[in-house]
């Protein structure tokens, strides 16, 4: 009796194998097979548009991080659908329940907790923070504009920089740091 392969699933164990050996080209084609799977996973189990994109953005890190522990390239689907499950269940878990609240009583409830002096403080950081953003090379002014300013996701600024996830990642690091002594520099002076 002799079954014949399904070149489709040979593809994948072939993109699974070059992931596995640092291929993120190959990571980057899996991306795009799976996410739609991937992100109807997340959005049944998570009932909501935003998280579930979110989800799909933090499972496909994972994978990417844990890709070289899949003994069974062929098994990738399902091991990014149990991915998936146990993410979406955790990330539940950790937000806990929603309440409903009516209007009147967040107004009821509302207190002023910052004082004239704190808001002096608050200005006076986001003046170092801009001046420190200012004095940084472009690329890292970039990359942390488009992570923190404007929100870009990893993924998002990978294919904006045309530059793999990891590194997008090495480059909000180093950014981070450089901005750090940066603002340290202008509170010295």
């Amino acid at each position: 009796m002799c079954t014949e392969i399904d070149p489709e699933k040979l593809h994948v164990v072939e993109l699974v194998l070059k992931a596995q050996a640092g291929d993120r080209a190959a990571f980057g084609e899996l991306f795009e097979r799976f996410e739609r799977h991937v992100f109807a996973v997340a959005l049944r189990r998570m009932g909501d548009y935003t998280e579930a994109q979110e989800l799909v953005q933090e499972v496909f890190i994972q994978a990417m991080l844990k890709i070289a522990q899949l003994r069974a390239p062929e098994a990738f689907g399902g091991w990014l659908r149990s991915i998936t499950t146990r993410m979406a269940i955790n990330r539940a878990v950790r937000r806990g329940p929603d309440f409903a609240t009516a209007p009147e009583n967040l107004d009821a409830t509302y207190v002023e907790t910052e004082s004239p002096l704190d808001a002096v403080i608050e200005d006076e950081r986001d003046e170092r923070l801009s001046e420190g953003l200012e004095r940084l090379r472009d690329l890292d002014r970039e990359t942390l504009v488009a992570f923190y300013v404007n929100g870009r996701s990893l993924i998002e600024m990978a294919d904006e920089f045309h530059a793999p996830v990891g590194t997008i990642k090495r480059r909000l690091h180093v950014a981070r740091k450089r901005l750090a002594k940066e603002v340290e520099e202008l509170v010295a002076v």
